[in-house]
């Protein structure tokens, strides 16, 4: 495994998005969804620094089943509260081909909310298949498979307070 961001490197970026957050929304109600399971640590994190009203819900969507590929997409919103009329920010943890974001979006645009827009911690680099650009990103990263900060490679590594980049040897060894 090879460190690319440290947990300093993270909390000052997630300082720093909560300001242009808080800039942004004044205090305005905010309903933040954030896309579970991946972005829980980012989403902790980001709602303790901001400043205006908010209520907080969970999509929980996957395409990943034990590996490093992307499969079928699944999406449960069960745990999403009402979000017609309301300013919504989508949280979520990697910004990858973009499919997960793009389905998600389709899904929440159907319950009217006032606005949407998305916050990202990771934008990888070089791998997107959508138009769809995240309006709020906390890093660019190179095109590496990455755990750590609520990430994972096969529920593993989610606790880590960095972001590293698995190396081959560590996903063969799994």
């Amino acid at each position: 495994m090879k460190t690319l961001l440290s947990e300093r490197e993270i909390h000052t970026a997630v300082d720093q998005l909560a300001r242009r957050l808080n800039n942004d929304h004044a205090q305005r109600p905010l309903t933040l969804i954030g896309v579970m399971t991946g972005s829980f640590v980012f989403l902790a994190d980001l709602i303790r620094l901001l400043q205006m009203p908010l209520r907080v819900g969970v999509v929980q969507a996957s395409s990943y089943r034990g590996g490093t590929s992307p499969g079928k997409l699944s999406i449960n919103a069960e745990m999403m509260p009402d979000i017609a009329g309301r300013d919504v920010l989508v949280v979520d943890d990697i910004f990858d081909t973009g499919h997960t974001l793009v389905e998600v979006l389709r899904l929440m645009r159907e319950l009217q909310p006032a606005s949407i827009r998305t916050a990202v911690l990771l934008l990888k680099e070089g791998r997107q298949e959508v138009e769809l650009r995240p309006d709020y990103i906390a890093f660019q990263i190179p095109d590496a498979f990455v755990v750590g900060y609520g990430l994972d490679y096969q529920d593993q590594y989610r606790n880590l307070s960095y972001i590293a980049a698995l190396e081959p040897d560590d996903i063969a060894g799994k």
